[in-house]
């Protein structure tokens, strides 16, 4: 992988560190920003920081891509700039994912100003949320803003829907968890206190045993070694499931997906909700078929969130500026 050098500007920086908050896939932090003065600014999947088992074909690295894509986007139109992005501008490199040009003077309207505004806001949470369940139009809003960028929010308000679900997603957990291969790859992007880092996941990111609510979370610490069952459930802390899903299943869509599933998190963050992530069953192949057939209507699953107010979330570290952007 090669990049052009260039001397970063103020601007420049400005939007990367925007674009660095966006979520990913074991907080790999997948991407790489190169600028060219003033001009432009490159997206990269850094393909190093990639899961060959867990996402062998890159999808959610690049839907990771996509969240900093969006997040990059914004912080053009907070500086007053609306921005030109060209996506996969070099057919040799599929890997150099968008450019993003600076265009004409616009002023920013009060929607993305609140967008922009929820960026520090937004993190991952992990286990119960309070029991309150999300206002209808909020949930409405949401399916709006992810239309907009081109993909499609399954709301799973039917119990029937829910209860498959989640046993999806336990059989998928399940599977990462027993399989040494899996366990070892999610090991490899998971820290002590002792030993900080500014990637990956502390694991003590959750205090609460990850079988606490209707879908299984990712077991960081090991805690179901030492107790199968969790001491405690509150499925009714569940949140609200959804699904983002898309026509396609390409590159391209895995990108748009990515930045559909930002402005739908930074919209909910706006409003004080937060999302789980609970993937672990599209990374199984024959399970994310399953979710497919059964729960999207044959649209292809990008994404699994529970939305709910969390009693409280921890913010994941990030790597330094000068590590992702030359």
């Amino acid at each position: 992988m090669s990049f052009r050098s260039g001397r970063p500007s103020h601007a420049s920086t400005f939007l990367v560190r925007a674009a660095m908050t966006a979520p990913s896939l074991l907080n790999t932090q997948p991407w790489r920003f190169v600028a060219d003065g003033d001009m432009e600014i490159e997206l990269h999947a850094d393909t190093r920081r990639g899961l060959p088992l867990a996402d062998p074909h890159g999808r959610e690295l690049v839907l990771g891509c996509g969240a900093a894509l969006f997040n990059m986007r914004l912080a053009m139109l907070h500086l007053g700039f609306r921005p030109v992005v060209h996506t996969f501008p070099d057919p040799q490199d599929p890997a150099h994912l968008a450019t993003v040009g600076w265009g004409a003077y616009t002023r920013p309207t009060d929607e993305e100003q609140r967008l922009y505004a929820a960026l520090g806001r937004r993190h991952t949470a992990h286990g119960p949320f309070l029991p309150e369940p999300l206002p209808r139009d909020l949930v409405d809003d949401m399916r709006d803003h992810t239309l907009r960028e081109g993909a499609d929010l399954h709301v799973l308000d039917d119990v029937a829907e829910r209860r498959l679900l989640a046993e999806l997603v336990r059989v998928g957990e399940e599977a990462h968890r027993t399989d040494a291969r899996l366990a070892t790859e999610q090991a490899a992007w998971t820290w002590r206190l002792a030993r900080p880092r500014d990637d990956g996941v502390p694991a003590d990111v959750s205090v609460l045993h990850p079988d606490s609510t209707a879908l299984a979370g990712r077991d960081y610490a090991g805690l179901t070694d030492m107790f199968p069952t969790p001491p405690r459930r509150w499925p009714a802390r569940t949140g609200l499931v959804v699904l983002l899903a898309t026509g396609k299943d390409d590159p391209l869509t895995w990108l748009r997906s990515g930045q559909a599933l930002q402005r739908l998190l930074l919209h909910a963050a706006g409003h004080g909700v937060m999302a789980a992530f609970h993937t672990q069953p599209l990374e199984v192949p024959h399970l994310r078929t399953r979710v497919r057939q059964a729960l999207t209507a044959g649209q292809f699953p990008q994404v699994i969130l529970r939305l709910g107010h969390a009693p409280r979330v921890r913010a994941l570290p990030r790597r330094a500026l000068a590590d992702v952007l030359g």
